[in-house]
């Protein structure tokens, strides 16, 4: 078999795996919807705002320590391992990973405890004027920090997994964490009231027992791909100090985005009771669509890319990219207009029950809209990413996360006074599309003639996936209007417009994609229908 004919098959097979992971994460994304219903429920809106906010510091330093920059360095550098040395090689290599990851995330830990306060001062400085509240933060960060040293431990056994093209176990491992949220939500507040204790750190249990279940839940695929061994700390090792050069940078980029965030929180902040909250859970909506497909092709990708990487052959690299790309936004656009024209009954269906009311959902609707109509920019993000860090070019992604933070710090400063927490999404969409417009400019510099040839299709894929989006909002947005329920209604009542709508969509749609004689289409059902006769 020749090289090419290799690399065609690499990228028949990427549709495959993003489908197992893309299973997984539909099964997280379920799950954590269920667990984002009942938090929304159950708990005010003060006690999500503080648990967010102390959440968000151990769930950021994950990139950094974790999924980001230690995964994407690992990945390409495990990848060529296995590609020239095979497996014993690449186990020796991370086990010495592994090493120098578990005596970085012990020592960000201790740290992050000692200093949690003015840490949360950088965070929830809003909060110094309700100093209750900001105790609440304080406490809960510390409770919740030693998180960091389990998705640490997780993501670098996910990375090595996937260097393995072993989807499975690490797609389905993080729906672990929500089934942990679910049961201490429900479980875990009546013994805390008991004890005269805050029932929100029901929220801190569960997201610590979730850190536990994934990494107990990965130890037996990795013991029978021979990466369960004794951790190494040698930093003399040729592989290890690559990894290092490639995090160094990631690392920096990284920590933009870290300050992105903690500008954001500390924005949301000051933005009055709620802010927190509607931002937050405008983004976990956000988090479904994306997590569902496009994530989970970029996970599928990176290692074929970094293979191509190794070998040299950019033509190849750049069709398996355009590839990628097509498929992602064939699912990012159509989420991306329907969040935008759909945010307000979508809202309704997925919170307004118990303490969320019609005005928690009219807000979180409002910075949906926003949030989900950078969806298609986030997937084109995540696809041009992992092409820079296979090619091993990790400066460019820092120098766009550095422009995309300042263009985010203006927006958010001019919009959060008129908007309020609107205006922080808005500042997120926007400097999402900067970033996305820079890394795309950056690549066709990069890959030149190779990436030229596959323009015009993913052109033409782009226009027919939009036209197909709009008829499925048109309608979408028409039988929402038709079913609105009057005031006071039942909650089934409140649903049904969020519900229909999204029915409606998705058939038309399809409709209008089939119409339109869409390639992705045909991939992706041709898929799922050779997977179902194998069954039979």
């Amino acid at each position: 078999m020749s090289e090419r004919s290799e690399a065609e098959v690499e990228r028949g097979k990427m549709v495959a795996r993003a489908g197992v992971v893309g299973l997984g994460t539909l099964a997280s994304r379920v799950l954590g919807l269920g667990r984002d219903v009942a938090l929304a429920a159950m708990f005010t809106a003060d006690a999500t705002d503080a648990f967010f906010i102390a959440f968000t510091i151990p769930n950021a330093l994950r990139q950094l320590l974790g999924e980001g920059a230690v995964a994407s360095a690992v990945v390409p550098v495990l990848s060529e391992r296995l590609a020239l040395g095979g497996d014993e090689a690449a186990q020796s290599f991370f086990a010495r990973v592994r090493g120098i990851s578990i005596l970085a995330l012990v020592v960000v830990t201790v740290v992050g405890i000692a200093a949690a306060r003015p840490i949360c001062a950088l965070f929830a400085g809003g909060y110094r004027d309700r100093p209750e509240q900001f105790e609440r933060v304080v406490l809960q960060t510390r409770l919740v920090f030693p998180y960091i040293f389990l998705m640490g431990t997780a993501a670098l056994g996910m990375a090595a997994l996937n260097a393995k093209r072993k989807f499975a176990v690490a797609a389905f491992a993080p729906g672990l964490l929500n089934v942990a949220f679910l049961v201490c939500a429900f479980a875990v507040p009546p013994i805390l009231a008991a004890q005269g204790v805050d029932t929100a750190h029901a929220m801190v249990a569960g997201a610590m027992l979730g850190g536990v279940l994934q990494v107990l839940a990965q130890w037996p695929a990795l013991r029978a791909i021979g990466f369960a061994q004794r951790p190494i700390l040698d930093l003399k090792d040729r592989g290890v100090r690559e990894v290092l050069r490639r995090i160094a940078p990631m690392t920096f980029g990284i920590g933009v985005y870290y300050i992105d965030l903690i500008i954001a929180r500390r924005f949301l902040s000051e933005l009055g009771s709620g802010a927190q909250s509607h931002f937050t859970w405008a983004s976990r909506i956000c988090d479904f669509p994306q997590g569902l497909f496009v994530m989970a092709l970029s996970t599928a990708a990176l290692p074929a890319l970094a293979t191509l990487a190794a070998k040299g052959d950019r033509i190849e690299l750049a069709k398996t990219f355009a590839h990628g790309l097509r498929l992602a936004l064939f699912v990012a656009i159509p989420a991306s207009v329907a969040l935008v024209f759909l945010a307000d009954p979508i809202v309704v269906l997925m919170f307004q029950r118990g303490a969320f009311d019609g005005a928690a959902a009219r807000e979180t609707a409002r910075a949906l809209a926003w949030q989900g109509g950078a969806i298609w920019t986030v997937s084109v993000v995540r696809q041009v990413v992992p092409v820079f860090y296979a090619l091993g070019d990790t400066r460019t992604p820092v120098v766009v996360s550095v422009l995309d933070l300042v263009v985010f710090i203006v927006l958010a400063v001019l919009l959060r006074g008129p908007m309020g927490h609107v205006g922080v999404s808005v500042a997120v969409a926007g400097s999402s599309f900067a970033q996305m417009a820079l890394l795309v400019f950056a690549l066709r510099s990069k890959l030149g003639a190779a990436l030229e040839t596959k323009g015009a299709d993913v052109s033409g894929s782009v226009a027919r996936t939009l036209v197909a989006s709009l008829v499925g909002a048109a309608g979408g947005a028409a039988v929402a209007r038709l079913t609105v329920p009057n005031e006071g209604a039942s909650a089934v009542a409140r649903a049904l417009p969020g519900v229909a709508s999204i029915v409606v969509f998705g058939l038309l749609f399809v409709v209008a994609a089939w119409g339109l004689r869409s390639a992705e289409l045909q991939l992706l059902s041709g898929g799922m229908r050779r997977r179902l006769l194998r069954r039979r």
